[in-house]
């Protein structure tokens, strides 16, 4: 689809995507690296809490034991490849389904001149963000492994991967092509968080716009408006998924091949040594971090997305 600046909408989606994803994880990443690396060590001591004296703990370790600050962007490479790409491909399958869907409403609508946003459903939209996290995730899964890795071990531990493409060479000499999808039943499980998320998002946003529209004029969303609709939206869809992100780093450790037997024995496992809670270890700084992530990420594509196809008008 192209706009009438002649720049194709999935290019700008897919910039937009890009950029996001790059920056959010410039600014977030030690966050990251402290939620991996506490549900790794819960892993091991699986009597240890998830309260913030954990988390503490494992910031103290990482700070004097792996050579202080530049420790927490240990795996930035990877964080950064995936990010980037992640949210670069989600974007533009998302948006592309999106407007296969909004044509296919459109024909079947009656009214002609309503915008084949506004007839959208929220089903519509979940089938879209469903569709683009799943077809992302599994382009993606290898990235995710090797970043998973590097992040739960320091760069001095005992067969750590020293670098993206050594720890990509070592998985494939020692697990081959099937090392590289560890955890992705859980990934795409978490697809549905996705889901969830962008479907309230884009709800929410279409609310809003219809609140900011006065006798025919509609006033643009701020960045505040962005803001608080990105924090409800990734709130609703975390409290009910996040289960799903402690199944995927517990099966994309080293040594979870002699761990669990896979998914469900790990679910078995989690349930009789930890019960319930054992589901839930690490979402105290998982929350902590994962709304400074969904405000940085959707506030840059939001405006990137503005910002390119007026760069492109106004050099033309």
């Amino acid at each position: 689809m192209t706009g009438k600046d002649g720049l194709s909408s999935s290019v700008v989606e897919t910039i937009a995507g890009f950029t996001a994803g790059i920056a959010t994880t410039l600014c977030l990443h030690p966050l990251d690296l402290i939620k991996t690396r506490l549900q790794a060590f819960i892993a091991v001591d699986r009597t240890s809490s998830n309260r913030v004296g954990g988390s503490l703990r494992v910031v103290r370790q990482i700070f004097h034991r792996e050579c202080g600050l530049a420790a927490f962007y240990r795996g930035l490479t990877p964080n950064i490849i995936g990010n980037s790409s992640s949210w670069a491909l989600y974007f533009l399958f998302y948006g592309n389904v999106k407007d296969i869907l909004g044509t296919w409403r459109l024909r079947c609508n009656s009214d002609g001149e309503q915008q084949r946003r506004e007839l959208l459903t929220s089903f519509d939209y979940f089938i879209a963000s469903g569709s683009a996290g799943i077809i992302t995730s599994v382009l993606t899964n290898p990235v995710w492994v090797i970043k998973t890795r590097m992040l739960a071990t320091g760069s001095k531990s005992p067969g750590a991967y020293t670098s993206f493409t050594t720890g990509a060479m070592q998985i494939l000499r020692s697990e081959g092509i099937p090392g590289f999808y560890r955890g992705l039943v859980p990934s795409l499980f978490g697809v549905s968080h996705g889901a969830l998320q962008f479907m309230a998002y884009e709800k929410l946003k279409l609310h809003r716009t219809n609140a900011n529209t006065r006798n025919g004029y509609t006033r643009e969303l701020t960045n505040m408006d962005f803001f608080i609709i990105s924090s409800i939206s990734k709130v609703f869809a975390g409290s009910i998924t996040y289960p799903y992100q402690v199944l995927r780093s517990r099966l994309q450790m080293y040594d979870a091949h002699l761990a669990y037997r896979g998914l469900r024995d790990a679910i078995v496992q989690i349930w009789a040594t930890e019960g319930l809670a054992g589901f839930y270890k690490g979402l105290g700084p998982n929350l902590f971090r994962v709304l400074p992530s969904t405000w940085v990420t959707f506030l840059v594509y939001e405006n990137t997305r503005a910002y390119i196809p007026k760069v492109m008008l106004n050099g033309s």
